[in-house]
């Protein structure tokens, strides 16, 4: 049995959450924002509530669930007007369908992300849209990684990562093949920010003028070019028949 409470603590090795993690999630809403729709919008998984914090612009009707009691809580004093369902994810039952839901560095945590995924074709209205952004394991930052001999190999789930809940790392033609395999269908796809640095040197970067604003508008434009040298990769995705669906 999984400690969700656990799980995002961090150790002397591995922060669960840097700096950078938090100025990626406004290039995130940036990339992602032109494929909002209006409506109602589930968040799957809310760590401290600082996506669900740049949700609240685009959505007047938001729902969490969230596994780990002690997060729900902690976003719950900061947002108290969302809707918080404290439950695994495979163990949720809905009756509500929502225009729009968001696996925000989510999927890549659960034992079984195709169970997952097809409860959420059923959780997404005929027109909504699914928004699923993880981790890149072809990332520059990896795969320098991997030549220093610090991970076995690209989408390697290291023990850090795995203290922290990894399940697997994705690239771009794998998480394509878990969003189809699950009846989905996809509309969108590409990266998040060109990423030459791991996390804890951004931040440490990001302390300095060594790096300003400017070069992390470059990063993130370069980003948009290679995709798949990217920090983040995403999909975004419509309701599917449920039985496998090609990318159109």
């Amino acid at each position: 049995m999984r400690d969700y409470n656990s799980e995002f603590s961090d150790s002397e090795e591995r922060k669960y959450a840097y700096e950078f993690d938090y100025v990626l999630r406004d290039f995130m809403i940036r990339q992602l924002c032109d494929y909002f729709p209006l409506g109602k919008a589930l968040e799957m998984g809310c760590y401290k509530g600082e996506f669900t914090k740049k949700l609240l612009p685009f959505f007047d009707n938001i729902t969490v669930i969230e596994a780990s009691d002690e997060l729900a809580t902690e976003c719950q004093a900061k947002y108290p007007n969302i809707k918080y369902i404290i439950n695994r994810f495979e163990d949720t039952s809905l009756t509500e369908q929502y225009d729009a839901i968001f696996l925000i560095h989510t999927l890549e945590h659960l034992d079984d992300p195709k169970k997952v995924l097809i409860k959420v074709n059923q959780w997404l209205t005929p027109n909504g849209r699914l928004f699923i952004v993880v981790p890149n394991a072809n990332a520059p930052s990896r795969q320098i990684a991997v030549k220093m001999g610090l991970i076995e190999y690209n989408s390697a789930v290291s023990e850090g990562e795995a203290n922290h809940g990894h399940r697997r790392t994705y690239t771009l033609d794998t998480l394509f093949k878990d969003a189809i395999n699950s009846g989905l269908k996809v509309v969108h796809q590409g990266g998040i920010f060109f990423k030459p640095f791991a996390n804890f040197q951004f931040d440490k970067l990001l302390k300095t003028e060594i790096i300003d604003n400017d070069y992390l508008e470059g990063c993130y434009q370069l980003g948009m070019v290679y995709p798949d040298l990217s920090a983040s990769i995403f999909l975004v995705c419509k309701k599917g028949d449920g039985n496998g669906s090609r990318k159109v």
